[in-house]
């Protein structure tokens, strides 16, 4: 294998097969490799293995454009996807360029060369370099070693088991045991009907506050219509933008009318609940419908467990672990053989490796985010980010599509290099706009975003069809060498 490609991807998950699989498409003549940290391709998708694992957005926009979703599920468990990625990976042939075990610790770029010298750590204990022209970061933005994990007091006092469901393990035999899942996000309700419906003895999700949570159709029936009558590529288009529609004007109602779209989830989850439930309690949360993620729950699973006594919810705070489970502050004891800290993740830009420019270290929160796809001041890197408010992909391909025509750009004016300039005026911002926890305690540490295009974050991705898909290369905010 050469030392040298024209294209450095790091990271083999879905983002990074996605760009591999672009980059073919588009430029079959490039050299390329994709190093992966791991012994396996798949990310996301092959690392976490807790029971019930699935999107929480529908298969025809996580699944990439240029290759249609072929399962009946719309929110497809986790090795269905895994399955996918990993078939798109054979497809193109992108196997035969994953080096795994290749963790990219730092990159180095040399302006004379126009080229990036990344330093990779090996999983046998070696190290090495490689070099290349453009170096292009899917890496996504979780910690991949650990998840987030509070510290809870007397929790050494517990005589049960705790675990984190980013470290799941294999042998885990749950049947019959109380299970305690503490927290309300994705991971959350997606774990309580899973666990309740495969031999759980009872499950509780104890939340310090609720999260906003809507029943969705496992199957799009729209799709299995459309299948009968069109084309597979045909139909799967189709019902990609119906499904992008769908999705984007109810994030656009919740921003402009929350109050509206606020009484419409919490009339849904009351139809789907025991009659007398106290929704307001369990499902109604302080904040406005979007200023975090909204869960989807395939047809209303969540609410299945709960109304046939499976499961319960229970919103209250912990005042310490006991022997035999969980002692909350109202004075309720929780009895639990088995504690899962569904807690969240940890934000670690670009797996932590680090960059310099011409021998000088780029402190990330210096820089500032160009399209959400590039960072001032670091020439031939672009990393891929998906949307917050939609599917990661819908994003991840627009990424690809622009790298293959900045490489484009580049190859027919006979240049070798592009990097985002920002003007002195543009006024700083956080790089997310959004509440979640996993967010908010990083924030210093991410780049900025501007307060004018193409240096501010759009989460639209009609809007970035136009700018990222469309729009010019050359539009005075890139500087070429």
């Amino acid at each position: 294998m050469s030392d040298h490609v024209d294209v450095l991807i790091i990271g083999a998950g879905l983002s990074g097969i996605g760009a591999a699989a672009q980059l073919t498409r588009e430029h079959p003549g490039r050299s390329y490799a994709v190093l992966e940290r791991r012994a396996a391709s798949g990310g996301t998708w092959d690392l976490f293995r807790y029971p019930g694992i699935r999107s929480d957005s529908d298969m025809f926009t996580l699944g990439y454009r240029f290759k249609p979703w072929r399962g009946d599920k719309a929110l497809a468990d986790g090795p269905s996807i895994l399955a996918y990625v990993r078939e798109t990976a054979r497809e193109y042939g992108i196997d035969e360029h994953i080096r795994y075990g290749y963790d990219a610790r730092a990159a180095s770029w040399d302006s004379d060369t126009a080229t990036w010298t990344v330093t990779i750590e090996h999983s046998d204990g070696e190290s090495s370099e490689m070099t290349c022209h453009f170096l292009w970061a899917t890496t996504g933005y979780y910690d991949y070693e650990q998840g987030y994990r509070p510290d809870f007091p007397g929790e050494d006092s517990f005589d049960g088991q705790v675990i984190h469901p980013q470290h799941w393990p294999e042998d885990l035999d749950h049947t019959g045991k109380k299970i305690v899942v503490i927290g309300s996000g994705a991971t959350a309700v997606t774990l309580v009907p899973a666990l309740a419906e495969s031999g759980a003895g009872h499950v509780t999700m104890l939340q310090r506050s609720p999260t906003y949570i809507l029943s969705l159709p496992a199957e799009d029936k729209v799709a299995q219509r459309l299948k009968k009558v069109l084309p597979e590529k045909l139909a799967y288009a189709a019902t990609r933008w119906k499904n992008v529609g769908v999705s984007t004007g109810l994030f656009q109602l919740s921003r402009r009318r929350p109050g509206t779209m606020r009484g419409f989830i919490r009339k849904e989850n009351a139809k789907r609940l025991p009659e007398g439930y106290d929704v307001d309690t369990h499902f109604r949360p302080t904040y406005d419908p979007w200023d975090q993620r909204l869960c989807l729950v395939p047809d209303g699973d969540l609410f299945r467990v709960i109304k046939d006594g499976r499961a319960e919810v229970v919103t209250d705070t912990i005042e310490t672990f006991t022997p035999t489970g969980l002692r909350l502050a109202s004075g309720r004891e929780l009895e639990a053989d088995i504690v899962v800290t569904a807690t969240g993740l940890q934000l670690k830009a670009f797996g932590g490796m680090t960059f310099d420019v011409d021998g000088r270290r780029v402190e990330l929160p210096e820089t500032m985010a160009y399209k959400a796809l590039m960072l001032s001041g670091i020439p031939n890197l672009a990393y891929t980010i998906g949307y917050t408010n939609a599917s990661w992909t819908l994003k991840a391909d627009l990424v690809g599509e622009y790298v293959c025509r900045l490489l484009s750009h580049l190859d027919a004016h006979g240049l070798r290099s592009a990097v985002p300039v920002p003007d002195a005026s543009i006024g700083e911002q956080p790089f997310m706009d959004f509440a979640a926890g996993y967010v908010l305690r990083v924030i210093d540490t991410l780049p900025k975003q501007g307060d004018v295009e193409p240096w501010k974050l759009k989460q639209n991705y009609f809007h970035d069809m136009r700018t990222i898909r469309r729009g010019a290369i050359d539009d005075g905010a890139l500087a070429f060498r």
